[in-house]
């Protein structure tokens, strides 16, 4: 999917604010923008609508408005650009902490809006990669501590040795074209229920 082809939702409740957006989108080139002026049933939208990007501009953020967003930002995994023309520290954390991408304080002009949606999507990007990739060691650690769990069990029922229990699962594996780690997980769960 090329950069261009993103649907882009903007939700900005200011419309000459929401403008500025949607024109530095239009000279980035990009068509599919559709531009929300109610933040209230948001979350809806973004279900129909189904975004690649969000970008979200609030002029003066309340607090109440503030924490609704967040919460839509948690729960939707997409890059998102927010503008903001004054913030604490506290709200530039909570924003990172809900999965803003990018979140610009002062800073909303045309020119901006598409170095800064491209810093959005690339950081998304790699963020996730992190996140599937820890998710990837964990499941292999996991696979790791129950081969070795199975294979204990089989040199103690059988007595064999290490190697030998490895082979017995890997030759077991391949015959029946599974993977080393369920049938390692079938061993350790069939004694459990035999012990």
């Amino acid at each position: 999917m090329s950069h261009l082809d993103l649907t882009i939702l903007v939700i900005d409740e200011n419309a000459v604010r929401a403008a500025i957006i949607e024109g530095g989108l239009h000279e980035a080139g990009h068509t599919r923008v559709t531009v929300v002026h109610e933040v209230n049933g948001i979350a809806r939208i973004v279900e129909t609508l189904s975004p690649d990007v969000i970008i979200i501009d609030i002029e003066n953020p309340n607090r109440d408005m503030m924490e609704h967003l967040f919460q839509l930002t948690r729960s939707v995994s997409r890059p998102i650009a927010m503008f903001v023309d004054r913030s604490d520290s506290a709200s530039i954390e909570a924003a990172v902490d809900a999965g803003v991408s990018a979140y610009v304080v002062d800073g909303l002009r045309k020119e901006r809006v598409k170095p800064i949606l491209d810093m959005a999507v690339s950081r998304f990007n790699a963020f996730s990669r992190l996140q599937r990739e820890l998710a990837d060691a964990r499941s292999a650690l996991e696979e790791r501590k129950v081969i070795e769990r199975a294979k204990g069990i089989l040199m103690k029922l059988r007595g064999i040795s290490e190697e030998e229990a490895f082979n017995l699962m890997r030759q077991t594996a391949m015959n029946e074209k599974k993977k080393l780690a369920d049938i390692a997980q079938s061993v350790v769960t069939a004694a459990a229920m035999l012990s």
